[in-house]
């Protein structure tokens, strides 16, 4: 998938005027990119159009118009975009309550780095999380982290033949596994080269 340039975004006033549609699109396809995993953990796939509209709704926020300025949140944003050999996702930990909240992510700290993924019968791909930076600390885990699923040659070629394709999480607090929706499975394979 290619990155985004300042070509591909919308000016502001443009964006005021499409904007409405646009989300009602962007939402629509977000449909087929989110994965339960388990009542507490969700993970959102991202690709070229989800990070565009999270660009442009960055900009519309801020009212960045000059060059130099979308360009640094190009900068922010398009490492999110997949390449073509590897899944990138938003992780939600989701608890309501506070509290509760509070309490659970001190519990599940270090799952970002226990979350999987499966094709087919082959090897579990290990999540990297927070590349850009450390979002967990000595006490917790943050409520939101950004992973990558590189994707080596077998398991590209078995999601591409149709392979099942399974997500999960090991941790001694949280343990979920869930085979992927075909309607989530064949927007993943499409994101792959």
């Amino acid at each position: 998938m290619q990155k985004l340039t300042p070509a591909d975004l919308l000016k502001l006033e443009d964006y005021a005027e499409q904007r409405a549609a646009f989300r009602k699109r962007v939402l629509e396809h977000k449909k087929h990119r989110k994965l339960h995993l388990g009542a507490h953990l969700t993970l959102l796939f991202e690709d070229r159009l989800t990070i565009q509209y999270q660009v442009q709704e960055m900009l519309r926020i801020e009212r960045i118009f000059e060059r130099g300025a979308i360009e640094e949140e190009l900068g922010a944003y398009n490492p999110l975009v997949p390449d073509g050999r590897n899944w990138k996702a938003t992780c939600l930990i989701e608890f309501e309550d506070p509290v509760e909240r509070a309490w659970r992510l001190a519990q599940l700290k270090g799952i970002e780095d226990l979350i999987w993924a499966q094709a087919g019968e082959g090897a579990r791909i290990a999540a990297i999380a927070d590349e850009d930076m450390d979002r967990s600390n000595d006490i917790k885990t943050s409520a939101v982290h950004f992973l990558r699923f590189e994707l080596d040659p077998a398991s590209l070629q078995a999601v591409k033949s149709g392979a099942a394709l399974r997500f999960g999480v090991n941790h001694p607090s949280y343990s979920q596994s869930v085979e992927v929706p075909e309607p989530v499975r064949h927007a993943l394979a499409a994101d792959l080269a």
